[in-house]
Order: structure tokens, then sequence, then C-alpha cells
């Protein structure tokens, strides 16, 4: 059975995508499209905050794009060189709150150590930020992209808790995203089922989809990564058959292995 994921493959010299390795073990044959393009902005500003963590109570990151955005920093010679000297070890003894496994793992990459990250969604995330810091101490840097969602900020907000917002990435479609799909649907038909990975991968894919399904769309199984994927579903008039348990590949394969059994056509 096929199945179609709207995500970007996985890094080639880092093994199999697990998102298809986990759908292979239901006998899901998966296939991936990349939807988002990111443009990264404001490096320098970025860098300039970075090196001074005594204005900050700690780091939040909310996207894998946000820590890539911090490794292009590193890249440079001098920069990396006060990272490893003194910057990383000062930011370690402030917490860095993360979302999810994928930008845990990015943030351990960079030499910090993340906490947070089974919150699983920016709600989840901002009560546990909550439970962790007190009204009115030192700001959390926040590096995030030009469409972050206003959940977290909001529920911080309320609490009396200082968070500094730094965009450092835009969000446009893939330049290849509408070739991608006719291609797909053309060779491979119509899927069981169709991943979302984000709010913008639904802006930017749900009517390619419609169009190249025809009468046929309801027929598919429309499933998200998260509350927020799903709600942007919704938004749009599409019945969400499955939403993961957390943004995992085991919970996605799993959501939508179950959302494809027969009792639930």
């Amino acid at each position: 059975m096929k199945v179609l994921l709207l995500k970007d493959p996985k890094d080639k010299d880092s093994g199999p995508d697990p998102y298809i390795k986990e759908l292979g073990s239901y006998s899901l044959e998966a296939t991936l499209i990349p939807v988002l393009s990111f443009e990264f902005t404001s490096l320098d500003s970025l860098f300039d905050k970075l090196s001074h963590p005594e204005c900050y109570g700690g780091l939040v990151f909310t996207s894998p794009r946000a820590l890539e955005a911090i490794k292009i920093c590193l890249k440079e010679k001098s920069k990396k060189e006060a990272w490893s000297k003194s910057l990383k070890q000062m930011w370690n003894i402030k917490p860095t709150y993360v979302v999810g496994k994928a930008t845990a793992s990015l943030v351990e990459e960079i030499g910090l150590i993340p906490q947070g990250e089974k919150a699983g969604n920016a709600e989840k995330l901002a009560e546990y930020i909550c439970s962790r810091e007190k009204p009115n101490s030192s700001a959390l840097l926040f590096p995030c992209g030009a469409l972050k969602r206003e959940v977290l900020p909001t529920v911080l907000r309320e609490k009396g808790i200082p968070l500094e917002s730094l965009t450092v990435y835009q969000t446009t479609q893939h330049p290849d995203l509408q070739e991608s799909l006719s291609t797909y649907f053309s060779q491979q038909g119509i899927p069981a089922s169709v991943a979302f990975f984000s709010p913008s991968g639904v802006k930017f894919c749900l009517q390619h989809i419609q169009k190249l399904s025809g009468d046929l769309i309801n027929q598919v199984k429309f499933a998200a990564i998260g509350p927020s994927t799903a709600e942007a579903l919704q938004g749009a008039g599409v019945a969400v058959s499955c939403t993961a348990g957390s943004p995992t590949p085991q919970d996605l394969a799993a959501a939508m292995h179950g959302a494809l059994q027969p009792q639930n056509c």
C-alpha cells in the first residue's frame, strides 16, 4: 500500500530515512516529497545574541531549522572557536528548551543539553517552561521562523516569563513541489494516505493534491504529524484520519497503519 509523506528526506549520509523505515515495517511503501525551502536571515544578529549568554535565562527551540541557522554561523572558524572555547559552556549552565526528538538531537550536535523534548508540541512545551521558570526573570532567547505560531509566546507572556524572539529563517514553497506531486500521481497513482508535517505544508500542498486526486479524494486518509498541522487541515475543510501521538517516525507510522485498517475505511 502506497503512502505519501510531504517532508524533506533525511540527509543521505546518515542512513535510510526513519519514516520510510518505520512505515515499511507495516508494509507501507512511503515516498517523500520536499515541500518547503528555507532562507536563513539575521545570522549576524543571532550570533551576536549567542555571544552574550549573560543577558539571557536560556534558549528555546521549536524547529530544527533554528538549529540549522546556528550551525551555519558555526561554520565560520572564529565563531566556532568562540563557541567551543567558552560560549557553549556558558549556555549549558542555563536551560535549552526544545520540542521533539529531531530538534533535541540537533541541540546535542552543537554541544548543548536539551530539556522538554517529550513535550511534543508548543503548547505542552510552554506549560513545561512555565513550571520551571520564574516570572520577570531574564528573557529566554527564541530563534524562530517568520511563520512561527503564537501559542508559546502568548502562554509565556501571560505567565510573565520574558521571551525574546528572533526570526532566523523564512519559509517558502519548494521550487519543484508542483512538478514532484504531478510526477508522483501520474507514476504511482493516488496514495492510500498522505501525511502532512506542518501547517505550511497544508498551505502549499493541499489544493494540488485535491486537484490531482479528483473524484477519488475521499478515498485518501489524511494524517498529521501533530495538533497544529491537524488544525490546519481541519481549517481547510479536510477530515483528519489520524494524528501522531508525538512527532516521531514510530508514532506516525503506527497512527497511519491504524487509520488504514479495514475497520477504519
